[in-house]
């Protein structure tokens, strides 16, 4: 048995790699999502891996290594960029006698700093009980032992562990009764953002490349954005005028490589907003040198809840810090498909910009609403009389420019977006809206 330090803040990294040359990229970030949550890194030992020693992953070399660098820089926290098993955390606690945390769980911990809302604090409480579940030690020992049998010898009926247990099990369950009916209302507010017929757009993205300040600039919100990974996981929806149309937008958690499953499967609910999008605004730090393995990364989790499919424009964020770059809009590839080179993004359009000096800025709304289909319809016709709904909802559009009472009807002149027109002229079966739509336009359309 030790005393555990109750500070944490002074941490020793270990990070393990197998055979072949360590990838530098993967000690940075680590060491970022050290100081992420808080902690001052007193060193940062390598240890290279061949085979992992089932109890307590590295071998009993370097632990005295880690033991010694422990002491001699007074560390209070060991913290390894590896998923450990229960097994060996207890054993490296043990041998160290020092708190020890693999990735999942630092990830876990900066996630409960950074949950603002009711329900990201519900998700992370989720996801910290299930990883808690399989890592329950022995600390009871005065009630651990079952008697049993004999008059006058019958225990009490379940050890301490096991009512922890029960207990953990049961709040578990409540969480996820919670979040069901948080989600039954993200997905009555999502209808009715679909209702209102504007085009759904996500942000995504590798953390800490710049979504919030991206969404920030567009919308003019004032949503937490800072230089640190996981910045902000709650999703925020904003509405944003483009030329000829307006979109909803929404800005979602950022990714990260090996992003542990337990964050995946409590933030399912919050990532449908990247789901159900009709585009993703696919955010890159351009100046990040390993970029393209950023994407494919970012790309993976997609798939992994379910929009790997939906179609992206890339946005290559932070040219500030690229000496000599402008912005620019780039089109997709001639002859490359979407799909056959994601990891360098050559089949996806691309918008170069500085969300921070907001450069580029109009590029990507240009972009935006030639994607999404915002020409313009302008012109003048009658609407008989069965067509008042028709005409009240070309009023809610701000479309009508002037109107006209005139017998079995009224004679509007309009000015509205192509999509408007096209999605009104369906449910309206065609007529009058459809004489209005240009042929050329609606081939352009379909």
């Amino acid at each position: 048995m030790f005393e555990r330090s109750r500070k944490g803040e002074h941490a020793l990294l270990i990070q393990p790699y197998a055979s072949g040359r360590l990838d530098e990229g993967v000690t940075e970030e680590f060491s970022d999502l050290a100081r992420s949550a808080g902690a001052s890194i007193a060193a940062l030992i390598t240890a290279r891996i061949d085979r992992p020693n089932p109890s307590t992953l590295i071998g009993s070399g370097k632990l005295d290594e880690v033991k010694a660098a422990a002491d001699a820089t007074g560390a209070d926290l060991i913290l390894v960029n590896f998923p450990l098993s229960p097994g060996q955390e207890r054993n490296l606690e043990k041998f160290l006698e020092r708190r020890v945390l693999d990735r999942t769980g630092l990830i876990l911990d900066i996630f409960a700093q950074r949950a603002r809302s009711h329900e990201g604090k519900l998700q992370v409480e989720l996801a910290q009980l299930r990883h808690m579940a399989t890592r329950l030690v022995r600390g009871w020992t005065h009630l651990e032992r079952q008697r049993g049998g004999s008059i006058g010898l019958r225990g009490p009926g379940e050890t301490q562990l096991e009512t922890d247990r029960r207990l953990l099990q049961k709040r578990v369950e409540q969480l996820q009764k919670r979040l069901e009916k948080v989600e039954v209302q993200r997905t009555q507010m999502r209808r009715a953002r679909v209702r209102s017929e504007l085009p759904r757009v996500a942000l995504v993205g590798y953390t800490n490349a710049g979504k919030s300040t991206l969404f920030n600039v567009l919308t003019g919100a004032e949503a937490y954005a800072a230089d640190q990974l996981f910045a902000t996981l709650d999703p925020t929806v904003r509405r944003i005028d483009l030329p000829g149309g307006a979109v909803v937008l929404a800005d979602t958690v950022g990714f990260v490589r090996d992003l542990p499953h337990e964050l995946v499967a409590a933030f399912r609910s919050t990532l449908s907003e990247a789901r159900e999008a009709d585009l993703l605004l696919h955010v890159i730090d351009a100046a990040d040198p390993h970029r393209e393995e950023r994407i494919a990364q970012v790309d993976e989790v997609l798939q992994e809840i379910g929009a790997g499919d939906l179609p992206q424009m890339l946005v290559f964020n932070k040219i500030d810090r690229i000496e000599g770059a402008e912005p620019r809009h780039d089109q997709p590839d001639p002859g490359v498909d979407e799909g056959e080179a994601p990891s360098a993004g050559m089949g996806r359009e691309r918008v170069w910009l500085s969300a921070r000096d907001g450069v580029g800025i109009d590029l990507l709304k240009g972009a935006l609403a030639q994607r999404l289909g915002f020409q313009r319809v302008r012109g003048e016709l009658h609407l008989p009389a069965n067509s008042a709904r028709l005409r009240s909802r070309l009023h809610a559009l701000g479309a009508v420019l002037a109107e006209d009472f005139e017998e079995n009807g009224w004679r509007v002149t309009l000015d509205l977006a192509l999509a408007d027109a096209q999605r009104l002229a369906s449910q309206a079966g065609g007529h009058p809206l459809e004489a209005l739509l240009p042929k050329v336009e609606r081939e352009e359309w379909q």
